[in-house]
């Protein structure tokens, strides 16, 4: 993690942020959340990033991916990038969700 995201994430604010986002126990609260704190349009921006890695997850091609999520090339070369080196986070939640399954 460079040093301006690790600055970033240090900071008591994201830290709250973190805590609202694990308070949470249920689908429904987890959508109340989001339609307060996002707008429609980063919820549908976060909501095709979390498709982008399950897609390359399960081994899609760069091409399908990007055809079936309307998400841009470096859209999914960033998710690609974090899914396979960033801080894990996609991995956990990509596993959790399989094993929910």
């Amino acid at each position: 993690m460079d040093r301006r995201r690790k600055e970033q994430m240090s900071r008591p604010d994201v830290d709250a942020l973190a805590a609202a986002l694990v308070s949470v126990s249920t689908v429904a609260e987890a959508k109340a959340l989001m339609v307060d704190l996002c707008t429609i349009r980063e919820i549908d921006d976060l909501a095709q990033r979390l498709e982008v890695a399950r897609m390359l997850d399960e081994g899609d091609p760069y091409a399908s991916v990007q055809k079936a999520t309307g998400a841009s090339s470096t859209t999914v070369s960033r998710v690609s990038k974090f899914l396979n080196g960033g801080s894990g986070g996609y991995r956990l939640v990509l596993d959790r969700m399989d094993g929910a399954r």
